[in-house]
């Protein structure tokens, strides 16, 4: 399997000029022949909490078709970071779509202080499966829960693949942190991390791959688009800019 992380800088709060960015590596990531391709977290919208919760879709939004037809064409599963609305509040989530698939959702489940004045929390934690290979999700902060990665070692997931929208300030923590939980629980990790500003704040890039035993395979720059292209049987990279 050819699994990719993109790492993008969205627009906040223009989700027409973002999902063209999402195309644009979808593409790409199906010209290198992978199978799976995710984007950083609330990609869609950037990361701006206010602006978040007035764009925040829901999986019958028409603008999602044209990505359910990529993915159907196309056959890649795509991970599209979103605020999605629900009866009760709105959610920082991740977009799952699949080839002739109904589309699917992961909605964070753990969130940082500064996010509960905006987003409620998610009650599920399914995994996704492709082949042989069963990846769990991880939405940003959730890295730092030892529960999260911790129940999906026990679930099963061989990767964990981490949708995140890190500050430069918190960056080397974070990258140990996906280090450790690699050795630790035996699973590839993957990031996808974005680059921009955000209130005020750069974020980090540096999305990154690390093998089963902790071991960094890759990584990008701090101020670049690209994404990188794991071959899980060769544990090769191709890092496309």
């Amino acid at each position: 399997m050819k699994i990719c992380v993109a790492q993008i800088k969205s627009i906040p709060g223009d989700i027409q000029q973002n999902s063209a960015m999402h195309i644009k590596y979808v593409d790409l990531a199906v010209s290198f022949g992978a199978d799976a391709i995710f984007f950083p977290e609330l990609s869609l919208t950037g990361y701006e909490p206010t602006s978040a919760v007035d764009s925040a879709i829901n999986l019958g939004d028409k603008r999602l078709k044209i990505f359910q037809n990529i993915s159907d064409s196309r056959h890649i599963l795509i991970g599209i970071g979103a605020p999605t609305k629900h009866t009760d509040g709105t959610s920082i989530s991740m977009v799952i779509i699949q080839p002739n698939q109904p589309k699917r959702l992961y909605s964070k489940q753990f969130l940082h202080e500064d996010e509960k004045q905006y987003f409620i929390s998610g009650k599920k934690s399914p995994l996704l499966k492709i082949g042989d290979h069963k990846i769990a999700i991880a939405i940003c902060y959730e890295i730092s829960v030892p529960a999260h990665c911790k129940n999906a070692y026990e679930k099963g997931a061989n990767i964990y693949l981490a949708s995140a929208a890190k500050y430069s300030s918190g960056i080397d923590k974070t990258l140990h942190k996906l280090s450790q939980i690699a050795d630790k629980y035996s699973m590839t990790v993957l990031m996808s991390n974005c680059i921009g500003r955000a209130d005020g704040k750069d974020f980090a890039g540096n999305s990154s791959v690390w093998n089963d035993n902790g071991t960094l395979l890759a990584q990008l720059g701090n101020s670049h688009e690209g994404m990188l292209i794991l071959d899980t049987e060769t544990q090769m990279i191709s890092e496309i800019l």
